[in-house]
């Protein structure tokens, strides 16, 4: 069946994602010139990514969607186990977000124009000034009930298990003080490892933890707040994958 499965993946499903990923990206890009980047900036991307995962015959569940609120902005953060974490969470977490994502994405042909159009926030780390650039147009993005999505880790894991969390994303949530909303994402590993080369059949899970609003602000609410989402997002994830591994390509 595995073989069949990379036939299928070969012969049909690779053209068929090939031309509606140009198309997604075509559409958001006329979109965001022409209208609004606040619809066309998110939900080509969600359809595109549920027509990857229709394809690819992966069944997806979500647990904790009663955890969020309507037009509320958060800050969601994420354990990042693979490539398909994208899909599962621009498909399924239901709400309008913008990601925050290397600068090195702008560079991929037309999904780097049509994340720049859409409003997505891409990360520079090269000086403070660039950072600081980077946390004033996050700030201006999060309105009207927007959120933003950010895998803390900064890089996919090459295990399965979770690094350590950098400090940005709750850096920005106790400016704003905003509350953090934890997610787990359980399968996307199995699917298609950092190394791997061929794509798993497997479920996903998404796991919408509840908000974790502001204990106060400073350096105290921040460490506080990223101890409290590691251990929800570890909490849901399977008994193989518990653990902290450091990723020696996180920094």
């Amino acid at each position: 069946m595995k073989f069949l499965y990379y036939i299928y993946q070969v012969c049909i499903v690779l053209p068929i994602l090939l031309v509606i990923t140009i198309l997604t990206a075509l559409i958001t890009i006329a979109g965001c010139t022409l209208g609004s980047a606040h619809f066309w900036g998110y939900y080509p991307g969600k359809i595109w990514s549920r027509l990857v995962c229709f394809f690819l015959l992966i069944r997806v569940k979500v647990n904790g969607k009663e955890n969020i609120k309507g037009k509320t902005s958060y800050v969601f953060v994420a354990n990042h186990q693979g490539s398909f974490d994208i899909f599962l969470i621009y498909g399924y977490l239901g709400r309008n977000f913008k990601w925050m994502m290397k600068k090195g994405i702008r560079k991929i042909p037309f999904v780097g124009k049509a994340c720049a159009e859409a409003g997505h926030i891409f990360v520079d780390r090269s000086g403070p000034r660039k950072v600081l650039e980077t946390i004033q147009k996050t700030k201006a993005t999060l309105t009207e009930g927007t959120s933003v999505v950010v895998f803390p880790e900064g890089a996919r894991s090459f295990s399965g298990h979770m690094g350590y969390f950098k400090k940005g994303a709750f850096q920005l949530a106790d400016d704003l003080q905003l509350a953090v909303v934890p997610l787990t994402i359980d399968g996307s590993f199995d699917i298609l490892p950092r190394t791997g080369k061929w794509i798993h059949r497997h479920n996903m899970i998404l796991t919408i933890h509840k908000p974790i609003p502001p204990k106060g602000k400073g350096t105290k609410n921040i460490q506080e707040i990223l101890e409290e989402s590691y251990k929800e997002i570890e909490s849901s994830i399977p008994q193989k994958h518990k653990g902290m591994v450091l990723n020696p390509d996180q920094d």
